[in-house]
């Protein structure tokens, strides 16, 4: 199960709550994180009809309370695995929110686009926080390697990239944690960047046995 505490808090449910003696937990909340847990997920698997099909379902979820909050939140959910796969988009879907989203939020999606400022850090997930206040690319990447979450992890990684701060310690990280988690998604990306520096760099068996590995990864999932 991929871990959302960090991103999503407000639709993170545990089993202490599902059994307390409180209200019951409703429907919407319980159904949305199975919903966003699958998305990122097939997502990050190479699935992109799933990927799809539960993106929409928890989004149709979280829009059903018309908490706009919630839903641009969904939406950074959706682009913080691009970034992680370093697929460098525009988050239109936040952005069509923007207005209605909490300043946490518009902190997070401008993380994720690589143009956080410093005010902007404090709002940012626990675990990103090191990792964009760090003084030097190389401390950075000792933040990012620090990160638990194999997810906000990689999405650290992918914004340090962005911003053209990767360190060869940095790629390895996060080659490493997409290959340990069995993420298709970005491990092709990342291994595809280690490639080209490999190639840049004139280390041609480097650069061979990268796609090599690349070349294994994309074989066709078994049916």
């Amino acid at each position: 199960m991929i871990n959302i505490k960090i991103l999503l808090p407000a639709l993170v449910m545990t089993a202490l709550a599902a059994c307390s003696s409180g209200p019951p937990v409703p429907d919407w909340k319980m159904n949305a994180q199975s919903s966003v847990e699958r998305f990122q997920a097939a997502y990050l698997s190479g699935n992109a009809l799933v990927e799809q099909t539960e993106f929409r379902r928890a989004r149709s979820q979280v829009a059903g309370t018309g908490k706009l909050e919630l839903v641009a939140r969904i939406e950074l959910l959706r682009c913080a695995a691009r970034v992680a796969s370093l697929a460098f988009e525009d988050c239109a879907g936040f952005e069509a929110l923007r207005a209605d989203a909490s300043a946490a939020e518009r902190a997070y999606a401008a993380w994720l686009a690589g143009q956080a400022q410093p005010a902007d850090i404090a709002l940012l997930p626990e675990a990103q926080r090191a990792a964009a206040s760090a003084s030097s690319d190389a401390a950075a990447a000792g933040a990012v390697a620090a990160i638990k979450d194999p997810l906000s992890q990689l999405v650290a990684a992918g914004v340090l990239l962005r911003a053209s701060r990767a360190t060869p310690s940095l790629l390895d990280t996060a080659v490493a944690t997409a290959s340990d988690q069995g993420w298709r998604r970005p491990l092709l990306a990342w291994l595809g960047v280690q490639r080209l520096r490999a190639e840049q760099a004139g280390d041609t068996q480097a650069a061979q046995h990268i796609a090599r590995r690349m070349a294994i990864v994309e074989q066709p999932l078994a049916p």
